[in-house]
Protein backbone atom coordinates (compact mmCIF):
# COMPACT_ATOMS: atom_id res chain seq x y z
CA UNK A 1 0.00 0.00 0.00
CA UNK A 2 1.30 3.48 -0.80
CA UNK A 3 1.42 5.53 2.37
CA UNK A 4 -0.03 8.96 3.00
CA UNK A 5 3.08 10.67 1.67
CA UNK A 6 2.14 10.01 -1.95
CA UNK A 7 -1.27 11.63 -1.85
CA UNK A 8 -0.24 14.33 -4.29
CA UNK A 9 1.84 12.06 -6.52
CA UNK A 10 0.62 11.75 -10.13
CA UNK A 11 1.68 8.09 -9.95
CA UNK A 12 -0.65 7.31 -7.05
CA UNK A 13 -3.28 5.33 -8.95
CA UNK A 14 -0.66 3.22 -10.68
CA UNK A 15 0.93 2.46 -7.31
CA UNK A 16 -2.33 1.17 -5.77
CA UNK A 17 -2.19 4.10 -3.40
CA UNK A 18 -4.59 5.42 -0.77
CA UNK A 19 -6.01 8.88 -0.29
CA UNK A 20 -5.35 9.29 3.39
CA UNK A 21 -2.74 11.97 4.01
CA UNK A 22 0.24 13.82 2.63
CA UNK A 23 3.92 14.33 3.31
CA UNK A 24 6.53 15.29 0.73
CA UNK A 25 9.87 13.53 0.20
CA UNK A 26 13.25 14.70 -0.99
CA UNK A 27 14.77 13.93 -4.34
CA UNK A 28 18.05 12.16 -4.80
CA UNK A 29 20.01 15.36 -5.48
CA UNK A 30 19.26 16.76 -2.01
CA UNK A 31 20.22 13.63 -0.06
CA UNK A 32 23.65 12.30 0.98
CA UNK A 33 24.98 9.90 -1.60
CA UNK A 34 25.95 6.32 -0.85
CA UNK A 35 29.60 5.64 -1.63
CA UNK A 36 29.13 1.88 -2.11
CA UNK A 37 29.37 0.29 -5.55
CA UNK A 38 26.19 0.66 -7.67
CA UNK A 39 24.54 2.81 -5.01
CA UNK A 40 22.60 4.95 -7.45
CA UNK A 41 22.75 2.78 -10.56
CA UNK A 42 21.45 -0.71 -11.29
CA UNK A 43 24.19 -3.28 -11.98
CA UNK A 44 23.37 -6.02 -14.50
CA UNK A 45 26.30 -8.43 -14.42
CA UNK A 46 27.04 -12.06 -13.65
CA UNK A 47 29.85 -11.13 -11.30
CA UNK A 48 30.35 -10.49 -7.62
CA UNK A 49 30.37 -7.07 -6.07
CA UNK A 50 33.98 -5.85 -5.87
CA UNK A 51 33.78 -5.53 -2.09
CA UNK A 52 32.55 -9.11 -1.77
CA UNK A 53 35.47 -10.23 -3.95
CA UNK A 54 37.94 -8.47 -1.66
CA UNK A 55 36.35 -10.10 1.38
CA UNK A 56 36.60 -13.55 -0.20
CA UNK A 57 40.35 -13.12 -0.69
CA UNK A 58 40.87 -12.32 2.97
CA UNK A 59 38.45 -14.93 4.23
CA UNK A 60 40.03 -17.72 2.19
CA UNK A 61 43.34 -17.02 3.98
CA UNK A 62 41.49 -17.44 7.29
CA UNK A 63 39.91 -20.67 6.08
CA UNK A 64 43.30 -22.00 4.96
CA UNK A 65 44.75 -21.46 8.44
CA UNK A 66 41.71 -23.07 10.06
CA UNK A 67 41.99 -26.14 7.81
CA UNK A 68 45.61 -26.60 8.82
CA UNK A 69 44.45 -26.99 12.42
CA UNK A 70 42.38 -29.93 11.18
CA UNK A 71 45.50 -31.30 9.46
CA UNK A 72 44.20 -30.38 6.03
CA UNK A 73 47.13 -28.71 4.31
CA UNK A 74 46.46 -26.89 1.07
CA UNK A 75 47.21 -23.76 -0.90
CA UNK A 76 44.77 -20.84 -0.93
CA UNK A 77 43.60 -21.93 -4.39
CA UNK A 78 42.75 -25.37 -3.01
CA UNK A 79 40.67 -24.07 -0.09
CA UNK A 80 37.07 -25.35 -0.05
CA UNK A 81 34.47 -22.62 -0.46
CA UNK A 82 31.92 -23.55 2.22
CA UNK A 83 28.41 -22.13 2.55
CA UNK A 84 26.29 -22.73 5.64
CA UNK A 85 22.53 -22.56 5.09
CA UNK A 86 19.86 -21.99 7.73
CA UNK A 87 16.30 -22.84 6.74
CA UNK A 88 13.10 -21.20 7.89
CA UNK A 89 11.07 -22.29 10.88
CA UNK A 90 10.26 -19.26 13.04
CA UNK A 91 11.94 -19.03 16.43
CA UNK A 92 12.71 -22.76 16.17
CA UNK A 93 15.03 -21.94 13.27
CA UNK A 94 16.46 -18.91 15.05
CA UNK A 95 17.46 -20.90 18.13
CA UNK A 96 18.40 -24.01 16.13
CA UNK A 97 20.85 -22.06 14.00
CA UNK A 98 22.38 -20.44 17.08
CA UNK A 99 22.88 -23.83 18.75
CA UNK A 100 24.46 -25.22 15.58
CA UNK A 101 26.84 -22.29 15.22
CA UNK A 102 27.96 -22.60 18.83
CA UNK A 103 28.96 -26.22 18.23
CA UNK A 104 30.63 -25.41 14.91
CA UNK A 105 32.70 -22.86 16.79
CA UNK A 106 33.65 -25.37 19.50
CA UNK A 107 34.61 -27.86 16.79
CA UNK A 108 36.88 -25.29 15.13
CA UNK A 109 34.80 -25.34 11.94
CA UNK A 110 33.11 -21.93 12.04
CA UNK A 111 36.26 -20.26 10.71
CA UNK A 112 36.04 -22.55 7.69
CA UNK A 113 32.70 -21.07 6.60
CA UNK A 114 32.81 -18.50 3.81
CA UNK A 115 29.08 -17.74 3.51
CA UNK A 116 26.23 -17.80 6.04
CA UNK A 117 22.88 -17.59 4.28
CA UNK A 118 19.42 -17.74 5.83
CA UNK A 119 15.70 -17.88 5.16
CA UNK A 120 12.92 -16.69 7.45
CA UNK A 121 13.59 -17.57 11.12
CA UNK A 122 17.28 -18.22 10.49
CA UNK A 123 17.65 -14.58 9.45
CA UNK A 124 16.42 -13.56 12.91
CA UNK A 125 19.42 -15.35 14.35
CA UNK A 126 21.74 -13.76 11.78
CA UNK A 127 20.43 -10.28 12.56
CA UNK A 128 21.13 -10.83 16.26
CA UNK A 129 24.65 -12.11 15.58
CA UNK A 130 25.76 -9.39 13.19
CA UNK A 131 24.84 -6.69 15.72
CA UNK A 132 28.17 -7.62 17.31
CA UNK A 133 31.28 -6.88 15.21
CA UNK A 134 33.34 -10.06 14.79
CA UNK A 135 30.72 -12.08 16.65
CA UNK A 136 32.31 -15.37 15.58
CA UNK A 137 35.41 -14.58 17.66
CA UNK A 138 33.35 -14.25 20.88
CA UNK A 139 30.36 -16.44 20.16
CA UNK A 140 29.89 -17.78 23.67
CA UNK A 141 29.41 -14.26 25.02
CA UNK A 142 27.18 -13.22 22.13
CA UNK A 143 25.11 -16.40 22.51
CA UNK A 144 24.48 -15.70 26.20
CA UNK A 145 23.39 -12.17 25.38
CA UNK A 146 20.91 -13.37 22.74
CA UNK A 147 19.44 -16.06 24.99
CA UNK A 148 19.07 -13.58 27.84
CA UNK A 149 17.12 -11.27 25.55
CA UNK A 150 14.90 -14.04 24.14
CA UNK A 151 14.15 -15.24 27.68
CA UNK A 152 13.36 -11.74 28.90
CA UNK A 153 10.38 -9.40 28.66
CA UNK A 154 8.65 -8.61 25.39
CA UNK A 155 8.80 -5.27 23.64
CA UNK A 156 6.01 -3.07 25.00
CA UNK A 157 2.98 -2.34 22.86
CA UNK A 158 3.75 1.38 23.09
CA UNK A 159 7.29 1.00 21.80
CA UNK A 160 6.15 -1.28 18.97
CA UNK A 161 3.39 1.19 18.09
CA UNK A 162 5.91 4.07 18.00
CA UNK A 163 8.06 2.06 15.59
CA UNK A 164 5.08 1.34 13.36
CA UNK A 165 4.30 5.05 13.27
CA UNK A 166 7.84 5.73 12.05
CA UNK A 167 7.48 3.14 9.30
CA UNK A 168 4.21 4.70 8.22
CA UNK A 169 5.46 8.26 7.96
CA UNK A 170 9.10 7.86 6.94
CA UNK A 171 8.69 6.16 3.56
CA UNK A 172 6.44 6.25 0.54
CA UNK A 173 5.18 2.68 0.52
CA UNK A 174 3.46 1.01 3.47
CA UNK A 175 2.53 -2.69 3.56
CA UNK A 176 1.65 -5.47 5.97
CA UNK A 177 5.36 -6.18 6.33
CA UNK A 178 5.71 -2.94 8.30
CA UNK A 179 2.88 -3.99 10.61
CA UNK A 180 4.24 -7.52 10.86
CA UNK A 181 7.77 -6.35 11.73
CA UNK A 182 6.74 -3.80 14.35
CA UNK A 183 3.82 -5.58 16.03
CA UNK A 184 4.57 -9.30 15.58
CA UNK A 185 8.25 -10.00 14.90
CA UNK A 186 9.15 -7.91 17.95
CA UNK A 187 7.22 -10.36 20.13
CA UNK A 188 9.63 -13.11 19.04
CA UNK A 189 13.00 -11.33 18.76
CA UNK A 190 12.12 -9.06 21.73
CA UNK A 191 13.88 -5.97 20.47
CA UNK A 192 13.46 -3.10 18.03
CA UNK A 193 16.63 -2.98 15.99
CA UNK A 194 16.53 0.33 14.13
CA UNK A 195 20.08 0.27 12.81
CA UNK A 196 20.38 0.48 9.01
CA UNK A 197 21.51 -2.77 7.46
CA UNK A 198 24.83 -1.35 6.23
CA UNK A 199 25.85 -0.44 9.79
CA UNK A 200 26.24 -4.12 10.58
CA UNK A 201 29.15 -4.90 8.34
CA UNK A 202 32.78 -3.88 8.47
CA UNK A 203 34.80 -4.74 5.38
CA UNK A 204 37.47 -6.17 7.69
CA UNK A 205 34.97 -8.47 9.40
CA UNK A 206 36.19 -11.79 10.74
CA UNK A 207 32.72 -13.32 10.34
CA UNK A 208 31.27 -15.34 7.45
CA UNK A 209 29.73 -13.23 4.71
CA UNK A 210 25.96 -12.89 5.42
CA UNK A 211 23.28 -13.37 2.76
CA UNK A 212 19.63 -12.75 3.66
CA UNK A 213 17.10 -14.13 1.18
CA UNK A 214 13.54 -13.39 0.12
CA UNK A 215 11.57 -14.00 -3.08
CA UNK A 216 9.86 -11.87 -5.69
CA UNK A 217 6.15 -12.63 -5.33
CA UNK A 218 5.29 -11.80 -8.96
CA UNK A 219 8.04 -14.02 -10.37
CA UNK A 220 6.95 -16.84 -8.06
CA UNK A 221 3.28 -16.62 -9.03
CA UNK A 222 3.82 -16.08 -12.76
CA UNK A 223 6.75 -18.51 -12.93
CA UNK A 224 8.76 -16.05 -14.97
CA UNK A 225 12.05 -14.28 -14.46
CA UNK A 226 14.05 -14.89 -11.30
CA UNK A 227 12.18 -15.23 -7.98
CA UNK A 228 15.35 -15.59 -5.87
CA UNK A 229 16.29 -12.29 -4.23
CA UNK A 230 19.25 -11.73 -1.91
CA UNK A 231 20.31 -8.95 0.44
CA UNK A 232 24.02 -8.74 1.31
CA UNK A 233 26.12 -6.06 3.05
CA UNK A 234 26.80 -4.49 -0.35
CA UNK A 235 23.96 -5.24 -2.74
CA UNK A 236 20.37 -6.39 -3.03
CA UNK A 237 19.10 -8.12 -6.11
CA UNK A 238 18.21 -11.17 -8.16
CA UNK A 239 20.63 -14.03 -7.62
CA UNK A 240 20.23 -15.86 -10.93
CA UNK A 241 19.72 -13.12 -13.53
CA UNK A 242 22.42 -10.95 -11.95
CA UNK A 243 20.53 -7.67 -11.42
CA UNK A 244 21.58 -5.68 -8.36
CA UNK A 245 21.43 -2.31 -6.67
CA UNK A 246 23.41 -0.94 -3.72
CA UNK A 247 21.82 -2.32 -0.56
CA UNK A 248 21.33 1.13 0.97
CA UNK A 249 19.27 2.03 -2.12
CA UNK A 250 17.01 -1.03 -2.02
CA UNK A 251 13.49 0.39 -1.90
CA UNK A 252 14.42 3.70 -3.53
CA UNK A 253 12.73 4.66 -6.78
CA UNK A 254 14.60 3.93 -10.03
CA UNK A 255 13.84 4.67 -13.64
CA UNK A 256 15.72 3.01 -16.51
CA UNK A 257 18.46 1.91 -14.13
CA UNK A 258 19.09 5.21 -12.33
CA UNK A 259 17.81 6.37 -8.98
CA UNK A 260 15.32 9.21 -9.14
CA UNK A 261 14.00 9.27 -5.59
CA UNK A 262 15.81 8.20 -2.44
CA UNK A 263 14.06 6.29 0.35
CA UNK A 264 15.41 5.56 3.81
CA UNK A 265 17.63 2.49 4.00
CA UNK A 266 15.85 -0.56 5.42
CA UNK A 267 16.62 -1.22 9.07
CA UNK A 268 17.27 -4.59 10.67
CA UNK A 269 13.81 -4.98 12.19
CA UNK A 270 12.17 -4.45 8.81
CA UNK A 271 14.61 -6.87 7.18
CA UNK A 272 13.64 -9.51 9.75
CA UNK A 273 9.97 -8.82 9.03
CA UNK A 274 10.57 -9.05 5.28
CA UNK A 275 12.54 -12.30 5.54
CA UNK A 276 10.35 -13.82 8.26
CA UNK A 277 6.81 -13.41 6.97
CA UNK A 278 6.13 -17.03 6.03
CA UNK A 279 2.38 -17.37 6.12
CA UNK A 280 0.55 -20.09 4.21
CA UNK A 281 -2.31 -19.10 1.92
CA UNK A 282 -5.08 -20.70 4.00
CA UNK A 283 -7.86 -19.02 5.95
CA UNK A 284 -6.30 -19.85 9.30
CA UNK A 285 -3.42 -17.47 8.57
CA UNK A 286 -5.77 -14.74 7.40
CA UNK A 287 -7.56 -15.08 10.73
CA UNK A 288 -4.23 -14.98 12.54
CA UNK A 289 -3.33 -11.62 10.98
CA UNK A 290 -6.81 -10.14 11.42
CA UNK A 291 -6.64 -11.10 15.10
CA UNK A 292 -3.27 -9.36 15.40
CA UNK A 293 -4.79 -6.27 13.78
CA UNK A 294 -7.67 -6.38 16.26
CA UNK A 295 -5.20 -6.67 19.14
CA UNK A 296 -3.49 -3.59 17.76
CA UNK A 297 -6.67 -1.52 17.23
CA UNK A 298 -8.16 -2.16 20.67
CA UNK A 299 -5.60 -0.21 22.76
CA UNK A 300 -5.56 2.75 20.34
CA UNK A 301 -8.86 4.20 21.51
CA UNK A 302 -7.59 4.53 25.09
CA UNK A 303 -4.35 6.35 24.29
CA UNK A 304 -4.03 9.95 25.38
CA UNK A 305 -4.79 12.36 22.57
CA UNK A 306 -6.61 9.76 20.48
CA UNK A 307 -10.06 11.36 20.68
CA UNK A 308 -11.33 9.69 23.85
CA UNK A 309 -13.64 12.67 24.53
CA UNK A 310 -14.82 12.86 20.93
CA UNK A 311 -17.91 10.66 20.33
CA UNK A 312 -17.28 10.64 16.58
CA UNK A 313 -13.71 9.37 17.05
CA UNK A 314 -14.98 6.59 19.28
CA UNK A 315 -17.59 5.67 16.65
CA UNK A 316 -14.88 5.52 14.03
CA UNK A 317 -12.77 3.24 16.22
CA UNK A 318 -15.84 1.04 16.69
CA UNK A 319 -16.31 0.89 12.91
CA UNK A 320 -12.73 -0.33 12.57
CA UNK A 321 -13.20 -2.98 15.25
CA UNK A 322 -16.51 -4.10 13.76
CA UNK A 323 -14.87 -4.29 10.34
CA UNK A 324 -12.14 -6.57 11.68
CA UNK A 325 -14.70 -8.73 13.49
CA UNK A 326 -16.79 -8.92 10.33
CA UNK A 327 -13.81 -10.21 8.34
CA UNK A 328 -13.15 -12.79 11.07
CA UNK A 329 -16.80 -13.86 11.05
CA UNK A 330 -16.83 -14.40 7.30
CA UNK A 331 -13.63 -16.43 7.48
CA UNK A 332 -15.31 -18.59 10.14
CA UNK A 333 -18.45 -18.94 8.00
CA UNK A 334 -20.57 -17.06 10.57
CA UNK A 335 -23.33 -14.55 9.84
CA UNK A 336 -21.87 -11.02 10.12
CA UNK A 337 -25.14 -9.15 9.48
CA UNK A 338 -25.27 -7.54 12.95
CA UNK A 339 -21.75 -6.18 12.55
CA UNK A 340 -22.49 -4.97 9.04
CA UNK A 341 -25.63 -3.18 10.23
CA UNK A 342 -23.62 -1.52 13.02
CA UNK A 343 -20.98 -0.36 10.53
CA UNK A 344 -23.57 1.09 8.14
CA UNK A 345 -25.43 2.88 10.95
CA UNK A 346 -22.30 4.49 12.39
CA UNK A 347 -21.02 5.52 8.98
CA UNK A 348 -24.33 7.20 8.20
CA UNK A 349 -24.01 9.15 11.46
CA UNK A 350 -20.37 10.02 10.76
CA UNK A 351 -20.82 10.93 7.10
CA UNK A 352 -24.50 11.96 6.77
CA UNK A 353 -24.23 13.10 3.17
CA UNK A 354 -22.95 9.63 2.15
CA UNK A 355 -26.00 7.64 3.18
CA UNK A 356 -25.08 4.15 1.99
CA UNK A 357 -22.18 1.96 1.02
CA UNK A 358 -21.74 0.56 -2.46
CA UNK A 359 -22.25 -3.09 -1.50
CA UNK A 360 -25.68 -4.08 -0.13
CA UNK A 361 -26.10 -6.80 2.49
CA UNK A 362 -27.86 -9.30 0.23
CA UNK A 363 -24.75 -9.69 -1.96
CA UNK A 364 -22.89 -11.58 0.75
CA UNK A 365 -23.16 -15.35 0.21
CA UNK A 366 -21.38 -17.35 2.93
CA UNK A 367 -21.89 -20.63 1.05
CA UNK A 368 -19.40 -19.52 -1.61
CA UNK A 369 -16.09 -18.92 0.20
CA UNK A 370 -14.35 -17.22 -2.72
CA UNK A 371 -17.31 -14.96 -3.40
CA UNK A 372 -17.54 -14.10 0.30
CA UNK A 373 -13.83 -13.30 0.36
CA UNK A 374 -14.20 -11.00 -2.65
CA UNK A 375 -17.23 -9.35 -1.07
CA UNK A 376 -15.27 -8.63 2.10
CA UNK A 377 -12.39 -7.22 0.11
CA UNK A 378 -14.66 -4.78 -1.69
CA UNK A 379 -16.73 -4.04 1.41
CA UNK A 380 -13.61 -3.35 3.51
CA UNK A 381 -12.20 -1.00 0.87
CA UNK A 382 -15.57 0.74 0.67
CA UNK A 383 -15.77 1.22 4.45
CA UNK A 384 -12.22 2.56 4.61
CA UNK A 385 -12.86 5.00 1.78
CA UNK A 386 -16.09 6.23 3.39
CA UNK A 387 -14.49 6.56 6.82
CA UNK A 388 -11.51 8.48 5.49
CA UNK A 389 -13.87 11.17 4.19
CA UNK A 390 -14.43 12.12 7.83
CA UNK A 391 -11.28 10.83 9.57
CA UNK A 392 -8.19 11.16 7.38
CA UNK A 393 -5.79 11.95 10.24
CA UNK A 394 -3.61 9.99 12.67
CA UNK A 395 -4.10 7.25 13.76
CA UNK A 396 -7.12 6.53 11.57
CA UNK A 397 -5.11 6.95 8.37
CA UNK A 398 -2.78 4.17 9.57
CA UNK A 399 -5.71 1.92 10.51
CA UNK A 400 -7.34 2.36 7.11
CA UNK A 401 -4.05 1.58 5.39
CA UNK A 402 -3.61 -1.61 7.41
CA UNK A 403 -7.12 -2.79 6.48
CA UNK A 404 -6.58 -1.97 2.81
CA UNK A 405 -3.27 -3.82 2.78
CA UNK A 406 -4.91 -6.76 4.51
CA UNK A 407 -7.75 -7.31 2.05
CA UNK A 408 -5.37 -6.81 -0.89
CA UNK A 409 -2.77 -9.01 0.85
CA UNK A 410 0.09 -6.58 0.18
CA UNK A 411 3.40 -7.64 1.70
CA UNK A 412 6.90 -6.28 1.16
CA UNK A 413 5.98 -3.73 -1.49
CA UNK A 414 8.93 -1.72 -2.80
CA UNK A 415 9.71 0.47 -5.77
CA UNK A 416 11.00 -1.79 -8.54
CA UNK A 417 14.60 -0.85 -9.31
CA UNK A 418 14.30 -2.59 -12.70
CA UNK A 419 11.37 -0.43 -13.79
CA UNK A 420 11.51 0.40 -17.50
CA UNK A 421 14.94 -1.15 -17.93
CA UNK A 422 15.73 -2.28 -21.48
CA UNK A 423 18.85 -4.35 -20.78
CA UNK A 424 18.72 -7.71 -22.53
CA UNK A 425 19.84 -9.41 -19.30
CA UNK A 426 16.46 -8.59 -17.75
CA UNK A 427 14.24 -11.37 -19.16
CA UNK A 428 10.91 -9.76 -18.28
CA UNK A 429 10.61 -5.99 -18.47
CA UNK A 430 8.71 -4.92 -15.33
CA UNK A 431 5.60 -2.91 -16.18
CA UNK A 432 4.70 -1.96 -12.63
CA UNK A 433 6.52 0.71 -10.65
CA UNK A 434 6.46 -1.57 -7.60
CA UNK A 435 7.38 -5.11 -6.72
CA UNK A 436 6.33 -7.28 -3.76
CA UNK A 437 8.85 -9.34 -1.80
CA UNK A 438 8.09 -12.04 0.74
CA UNK A 439 9.51 -14.85 2.84
CA UNK A 440 11.55 -17.20 0.64
CA UNK A 441 10.15 -20.15 2.59
CA UNK A 442 6.93 -19.77 0.60
CA UNK A 443 8.83 -21.10 -2.43
CA UNK A 444 11.84 -22.98 -1.00
CA UNK A 445 12.57 -23.05 2.72
CA UNK A 446 16.35 -22.92 2.35
CA UNK A 447 18.55 -20.35 0.57
CA UNK A 448 20.28 -22.66 -1.90
CA UNK A 449 20.13 -20.29 -4.84
CA UNK A 450 21.98 -17.49 -3.12
CA UNK A 451 25.09 -19.68 -2.82
CA UNK A 452 24.62 -21.52 -6.11
CA UNK A 453 25.45 -18.41 -8.12
CA UNK A 454 28.20 -19.60 -10.48
CA UNK A 455 30.48 -16.72 -9.54
CA UNK A 456 30.44 -17.73 -5.86
CA UNK A 457 32.03 -21.06 -6.82
CA UNK A 458 30.66 -22.93 -3.80
CA UNK A 459 32.26 -26.34 -3.19
CA UNK A 460 30.42 -27.48 -0.06
CA UNK A 461 26.93 -26.60 1.14
CA UNK A 462 26.03 -27.48 4.72
CA UNK A 463 22.24 -27.41 4.93
CA UNK A 464 20.80 -27.05 8.43
CA UNK A 465 17.13 -27.90 8.02
CA UNK A 466 14.70 -26.62 10.66
CA UNK A 467 11.57 -27.07 8.52
CA UNK A 468 8.20 -28.53 9.45
CA UNK A 469 7.05 -31.74 7.80
CA UNK A 470 9.27 -33.78 5.51
CA UNK A 471 12.85 -32.84 6.49
CA UNK A 472 14.08 -33.50 2.94
CA UNK A 473 11.66 -31.26 1.05
CA UNK A 474 14.15 -28.41 0.75
CA UNK A 475 17.02 -30.44 -0.67
CA UNK A 476 14.73 -32.41 -3.01
CA UNK A 477 13.08 -29.25 -4.32
CA UNK A 478 16.46 -27.58 -4.75
CA UNK A 479 17.67 -30.53 -6.82
CA UNK A 480 14.52 -30.44 -8.97
CA UNK A 481 14.81 -26.71 -9.64
CA UNK A 482 18.50 -27.04 -10.46
CA UNK A 483 17.71 -29.71 -13.05
CA UNK A 484 15.13 -27.43 -14.65
CA UNK A 485 17.55 -24.48 -14.75
CA UNK A 486 20.72 -26.44 -15.64
CA UNK A 487 22.46 -25.51 -12.39
CA UNK A 488 25.04 -28.03 -11.14
CA UNK A 489 23.65 -29.94 -8.14
CA UNK A 490 24.10 -33.52 -6.92
CA UNK A 491 21.44 -36.18 -7.34
CA UNK A 492 19.29 -36.49 -4.21
CA UNK A 493 18.01 -39.94 -3.31
CA UNK A 494 16.39 -40.41 0.11
CA UNK A 495 16.32 -43.96 1.53
CA UNK A 496 12.88 -45.43 2.16
CA UNK A 497 11.42 -44.54 5.53
CA UNK A 498 13.89 -41.75 6.26
CA UNK A 499 11.37 -38.95 5.71
CA UNK A 500 9.51 -40.21 8.78
CA UNK A 501 12.59 -41.29 10.72
CA UNK A 502 15.55 -39.23 9.48
CA UNK A 503 19.12 -39.64 10.66
CA UNK A 504 21.28 -36.67 11.53
CA UNK A 505 23.71 -36.56 8.60
CA UNK A 506 23.35 -37.05 4.85
CA UNK A 507 25.82 -36.39 2.05
CA UNK A 508 24.93 -35.86 -1.61
CA UNK A 509 27.77 -35.54 -4.10
CA UNK A 510 28.71 -36.09 -7.73
CA UNK A 511 31.03 -35.03 -10.53
CA UNK A 512 31.50 -31.29 -11.11
CA UNK A 513 28.75 -30.38 -8.63
CA UNK A 514 28.96 -28.99 -5.10
CA UNK A 515 28.80 -31.47 -2.25
CA UNK A 516 25.72 -31.05 -0.08
CA UNK A 517 25.59 -32.06 3.59
CA UNK A 518 22.00 -32.13 4.83
CA UNK A 519 21.23 -32.13 8.56
CA UNK A 520 17.58 -32.42 9.74
CA UNK A 521 17.00 -30.76 13.12
CA UNK A 522 14.92 -33.50 14.77
CA UNK A 523 16.11 -37.03 13.99
CA UNK A 524 16.38 -40.52 15.44
CA UNK A 525 19.88 -39.83 16.74
CA UNK A 526 19.12 -36.82 18.95
CA UNK A 527 15.40 -37.44 19.56
CA UNK A 528 15.14 -41.25 19.55
CA UNK A 529 11.55 -42.34 18.91
CA UNK A 530 10.11 -38.98 20.05
CA UNK A 531 10.61 -36.99 16.83
CA UNK A 532 6.91 -36.11 16.57
CA UNK A 533 6.84 -34.97 20.20
CA UNK A 534 9.70 -32.56 19.49
CA UNK A 535 8.00 -31.27 16.33
CA UNK A 536 4.75 -30.62 18.19
CA UNK A 537 6.57 -28.89 21.04
CA UNK A 538 8.32 -26.47 18.67
CA UNK A 539 5.66 -25.34 16.19
CA UNK A 540 6.55 -22.66 13.66
CA UNK A 541 3.75 -20.23 14.58
CA UNK A 542 3.53 -20.85 18.31
CA UNK A 543 4.28 -18.11 20.81
CA UNK A 544 7.77 -17.09 21.95
CA UNK A 545 9.83 -19.91 23.47
CA UNK A 546 10.44 -20.16 27.20
CA UNK A 547 13.95 -20.18 28.66
CA UNK A 548 13.73 -23.94 29.23
CA UNK A 549 12.59 -24.59 25.66
CA UNK A 550 15.45 -22.46 24.30
CA UNK A 551 18.00 -24.42 26.33
CA UNK A 552 16.60 -27.78 25.21
CA UNK A 553 16.47 -26.77 21.56
CA UNK A 554 20.03 -25.39 21.63
CA UNK A 555 21.23 -28.73 22.96
CA UNK A 556 19.38 -30.82 20.38
CA UNK A 557 20.60 -28.67 17.48
CA UNK A 558 24.15 -28.70 18.82
CA UNK A 559 24.24 -32.49 18.94
CA UNK A 560 23.77 -32.61 15.17
CA UNK A 561 27.11 -30.85 14.82
CA UNK A 562 29.09 -32.38 17.69
CA UNK A 563 28.08 -35.91 16.66
CA UNK A 564 29.24 -35.35 13.08
CA UNK A 565 32.29 -33.11 13.29
CA UNK A 566 34.66 -35.79 12.00
CA UNK A 567 32.37 -36.49 9.03
CA UNK A 568 32.28 -32.81 8.09
CA UNK A 569 36.08 -32.64 8.24
CA UNK A 570 36.37 -35.67 5.99
CA UNK A 571 34.08 -34.13 3.38
CA UNK A 572 36.16 -30.96 3.42
CA UNK A 573 39.33 -33.04 3.08
CA UNK A 574 37.85 -34.85 0.07
CA UNK A 575 36.95 -31.57 -1.64
CA UNK A 576 40.44 -30.15 -1.09
CA UNK A 577 41.89 -33.34 -2.56
CA UNK A 578 39.68 -33.01 -5.65
CA UNK A 579 40.69 -29.38 -6.15
CA UNK A 580 44.36 -30.29 -5.74
CA UNK A 581 44.09 -32.98 -8.42
CA UNK A 582 42.58 -30.45 -10.85
CA UNK A 583 45.27 -27.84 -10.26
Amino acid sequence: MISSKLQESPNLDRLLGSDDGSVGSETISSLPQDSSESANEVRIEHSLNKNEEKFRVRRRNTVQQSLQRHEIHCSVDEVANIALLGSGGGERAMVGLLGSLVQLDKAGLLECVLYLSGVSGSTWCMASLYQEPDWSTKLETVKDKIIQRLSGPAVSWGDAFAKLKKYYYEKDIFSLTDFWAAMVVTTYVKEIDEQPFTKYWNQQSKDPFPIYTVIDKHSKQKKEGDPWFEVTPHEAGYSLIGAFVGVSSFGSQFEKGSMIKKQLEIDMLYLQGLCGSALADGDENLKFIWQKIKDFFNPLRSLEGMGKEDPDSQKCFQVLLDLVDMNLCVLDGKDPSALEESIRTKLTELVPYKTQLIFPVEKLDLTDKEAAKLYMKNFTMDVCNNSSVRFSFWPFDLCYSICRCMVQWIWGRKYDFLHNMTDEAVPVAPKSETRDYEDAGLLLNSPYFSVLRKERNTDLIISLDFSDGDPFTTVKDAAKTCRERNIPFPEVIIPNGHSEKPKDFYVFKGQKVPTVIHIPLFNVINCGDKIEDWRKRYGTFQGPLSAEMITDLMEVAGKNISNNTAKVVEEIRAIVGQKRSRC
